[in-house]
């Protein structure tokens, strides 16, 4: 498998919002997460790869033609009705899906140390968020999009789920999209990283090449005065001191041979990046 999923020119306009001419690529065997602040569009992309939503524009391609069918879609919070007992929830999956295994699932309810014969009410949110992965691994699917699964959960747990994830991987065939404010997470896990701002791709590419290619920079007023604007993707100026974004090491070390960058965290990619926005 080439590629996972494609959305090309993807534009969803709602008036008031605009999803505006989105184009990612998940290669199979990959994870690209997706990061934004809130309001940036991500969910809409997903909602849009998925069918939820139809797009005002642009083309959305699944699994090179197979569609739906294998595609593992875990939302922020978990789908199932509170009075369904833990077992229930596979028996009530087992008609929706085809290629769904009654055996998988209860491996993976053994593997989370989720109890069968609780109800979804009395879980934890974190256990929700296990039954939902459970459920989404159990049809099989080839493609698993995760819309902010790990939010609101506690370190220990949002490792093990990384850990899942990774080994969902270990199969070629399969890839993940996953959205998340956890920076840190995508970092651990990511080959790919896409940034929405306002509805418009604003930095996309491998991770590893992304957090090569930029370097932040911690310095006087006078040092950041002399640096080209052009280099810069955002600043933060403080009495004591300033910081900046630079969006290509290379050019800047030949052209400020006396200045160091540190290396950025995804994290710093955003802030900076709105932070010129906003300038």
């Amino acid at each position: 498998m080439e590629y996972a999923a494609k959305l090309d020119h993807l534009t969803k306009d709602f008036g008031s919002f605009k999803l505006d001419d989105v184009s990612i690529s998940i290669p199979g065997g990959t994870i690209l997460g997706l990061i934004g602040e809130n309001g940036a569009g991500k969910s809409t992309a997903i909602k849009c790869l998925l069918g939820i939503l139809k797009p005002t524009g642009g083309s959305v391609e699944l699994l090179e033609g197979e569609g739906l069918a294998g595609v593992g879609y875990v939302p922020d919070e978990c789908p199932f009705s509170d009075q369904l007992r833990v077992k229930q929830v596979g028996s009530f999956c087992a008609g929706m899906f085809s290629g769904w295994e009654d055996a998988l699932f209860t491996h993976y309810l053994e593997k989370f140390e989720l109890p069968a014969q609780k109800k979804v009410k009395e879980l934890s949110r974190g256990m929700k968020m296990k039954l939902s992965i459970a459920v989404a691994l159990s049809h099989k699917p080839k493609l698993l999009v995760l819309d902010e699964a790990t939010s609101g959960l506690d370190p220990v747990v949002r490792d093990e789920i990384l850990d899942e994830f990774l080994s969902f991987l270990s199969d070629e065939d399969h890839a993940i999209l996953i959205s998340s404010h956890i920076t840190s997470d995508l970092e651990k896990i990511c080959d790919y990283v896409t940034y929405l701002h306002k509805g418009r791709v604003t930095i996309s590419g491998a991770k590893d090449e992304l957090l090569s290619k930029y370097g932040k920079l911690s310095c006087s007023k006078a040092d950041l005065a002399q640096v080209d604007p052009a280099l810069i993707v955002g600043k933060r100026e403080g009495d004591y001191g300033c910081q900046a974004l630079i969006n290509d090491r290379e050019e800047f070390r030949r052209a400020c041979p006396d200045l160091s960058l540190d290396p950025p965290t995804l994290e710093d990619l955003m802030i900076y990046t709105t932070r010129g926005d906003r300038t």
